[in-house]
């Protein structure tokens, strides 16, 4: 068997076209891990070869255990051009020496899951110019889009909760709070990853500083340029795995049924963000590339909570997301994924 192509199984496209050939570029990490169990099983994509210099020769499910007995392909420390699109699973900054390091035919397609492209003045490497990947935000322009930067966990699940008051022209400066699992940190271990440490435990880090907050703010600006609003945040380690929980706080006139229906109005056609008159909790969406919204509202105060699985919707998911949407696909094709809730 070669070590680059997948001849274990022959498959042919359901949807009157080609399949769809995939590489990926870091594949033995959590995200690789992730975006590895949604292709194997996405019945529009033939997954061509996973590159991981560090375990080049050894099948995947020696690293994704959990993968013995779903795929037989072999990591790879070559690169092949005999594909349609390339993810990146790189650390944030690995992908654009990555890029300048490797010849990629201009008509393959990239999703970069790093933080390298996302902002607008870092967006253009050479002749490829980078897409900022949040459908709920861009989904056109997606469409078209031959390069995507891939937004970040806590981006992601801050912007979905306040895009809607962006679009209305209705936010002020915002205090946020958010939560997130170990997965959240890679897989390389750190002293605060350690499950001795993690377990039973919480800490507050990055305080005011966190490096999403650069995409967060220039999303919310291309809604509502009007006005300088900030984003405050405190994100926190949590005592488990994976999936974010976000609460957002700011001063605003409108009632909660009005918001409802203005968060109903603007989510209507987008199939992966939902809205809950009830509380919401983490299990809702883990292992899912859903994001769960829920409001509440006391005297002028309101608050949104959002949840997402910081891996799949947060990473490899919404990756999956955007490339169906550049090989016009539907979107939510091999995302159909139900929450592991017990």
């Amino acid at each position: 068997m070669s070590h680059s192509i997948n001849t274990e199984s022959k498959k042919t496209s359901p949807f009157g076209r080609g399949l769809v050939r995939a590489g990926i570029i870091g594949g033995a990490g959590y995200t690789g891990g992730e975006l590895i169990r949604l292709l194997i099983n996405h019945p529009a994509v033939e997954l061509a070869f996973i590159h991981s210099r560090s375990n080049a020769g050894k099948p995947v499910y020696a690293i994704h255990q959990d993968l013995l007995g779903e795929t037989e392909l072999i990591f790879t420390g070559e690169l092949n051009n005999d594909i349609d699109v390339l993810f990146l699973c790189l650390g944030h900054g690995e992908s654009k020496k990555f890029l300048e390091d490797h010849v990629i035919h201009d008509r393959i397609k990239i999703i970069d899951l790093a933080n390298d492209f996302r902002l607008a003045h870092s967006s253009q490497l050479g002749t490829r110019s980078f897409i900022y990947g949040l459908p709920e935000l861009n989904r056109e322009i997606i469409k078209s889009a031959n390069n995507i930067a891939n937004p970040g966990c806590f981006a992601t699940a801050i912007q979905l909760g306040l895009l809607p008051l962006a679009k209305a022209g209705l936010l002020s400066d915002v205090y946020t709070t958010g939560i997130t699992g170990s997965t959240g940190a890679g897989q390389s271990l750190s002293s605060t990853s350690h499950f001795s440490w993690r377990a039973n435990n919480i800490q507050a880090y990055k305080t005011l500083t966190h490096q999403h907050l650069g995409e967060i703010g220039q999303s919310l600006m291309q809604l509502q340029s009007a006005g300088d609003v900030k984003v405050n945040f405190v994100p926190w380690r949590g005592d488990f795995t994976r999936g974010i929980f976000i609460s957002s706080q700011l001063s605003c006139e409108s009632d909660l049924d009005e918001l409802n229906k203005l968060y109903d109005d603007y989510y209507s056609s987008h199939p992966f963000v939902h809205i809950s008159n009830e509380p919401i909790f983490l299990k809702q969406v883990v292992n899912t590339n859903k994001c769960i919204i829920q409001l509440e509202k006391t005297g002028k105060q309101l608050v949104i909570h959002s949840i997402a699985d910081n891996l799949l919707k947060g990473a490899s998911g919404q990756a999956v997301q955007n490339m169906n949407l550049m090989f016009g696909l539907d979107e939510t094709i091999g995302l159909k994924l139900k929450a592991n809730y017990f």
